[in-house]
């Protein structure tokens, strides 16, 4: 019997639009759904994907618990399960989609399943989606970089984020908890700070400056502060 594949979808930051033809494509070409959640229904990504492929409610869910901790043993744990779960369909010749915000490569948890299934002989594909930070610069009509400026992105939640220095174009992705501190540490840099919060979503906001950036803010956050004398 031939084995299944694993595929990581990327269904972009919140808009249904932004999703690519190949990641509509390739929901609709198959039948099974592992989602990173409890339940189709608290899953971001499951309700975006549904609006741009209504068919997807009578696809077979696999629900996957995969929480959102610092604890590296409890995470890897997590994993494994998962892995599990995903590989008892694959062993049957079926393909497993895995559904996930933005694109799958970036600060993604289908990157670890996609380790542990590749490490157990399976065969995986990835299907890239725009990322939250490409999308938030859209909805905010601004450039992340040009000529020879360098980007960085990190991770908000990670103390490094707070610690980094240089660079022209920084990027502080899933910041809401870590707000005050980002604030804090760029106010005294010479940037040009923008905050998009919720991208793509019915409940999407845009500060355009520093001061009016609130101090607590949703998970779905994105920081972009740029040069102030930037060339774009």
């Amino acid at each position: 019997m031939n084995k299944g594949t694993l595929i990581g979808i990327g269904v972009g930051p919140g808009d249904p639009e932004l999703m690519t033809l190949k990641a509509v494509r390739m929901i609709r070409e198959n039948k099974i759904m592992a989602i990173p959640g409890k339940s189709a229904g608290e899953t971001v990504a499951y309700s975006i994907a549904l609006q741009a492929v209504p068919e997807l409610k009578n696809k077979t869910i696999l629900p996957l618990h995969l929480p959102m901790a610092r604890d590296m043993d409890r995470l890897a744990k997590s994993h494994q399960r998962a892995a599990a779960i995903i590989e008892a369909h694959l062993a049957q010749g079926e393909n497993v989609v895995f559904l996930t915000l933005g694109d799958p490569s970036v600060y993604s948890t289908f990157s670890y399943i996609r380790k542990l299934v590749s490490e157990d002989g399976y065969t995986t594909e990835t299907v890239s989606g725009i990322t939250s930070f490409c999308a938030a610069a859209a909805a905010a009509n601004i450039s992340l970089g040009g000529r020879e400026e360098s980007i960085h992105i990190f991770p908000a939640a990670y103390e490094k984020a707070l610690e980094f220095e240089g660079g022209n174009t920084r990027i502080f992705m899933k910041s809401g908890k870590r707000m005050r501190q980002i604030k804090e540490m760029l106010r005294d840099k010479k940037k040009e700070v923008t905050m998009v919060e919720n991208c793509g979503m019915e409940n999407e906001k845009i500060y355009r400056s520093l001061d009016d950036i609130p101090d607590e803010s949703g998970y779905f956050s994105v920081i972009i502060a740029r040069d102030q004398e930037c060339s774009f």
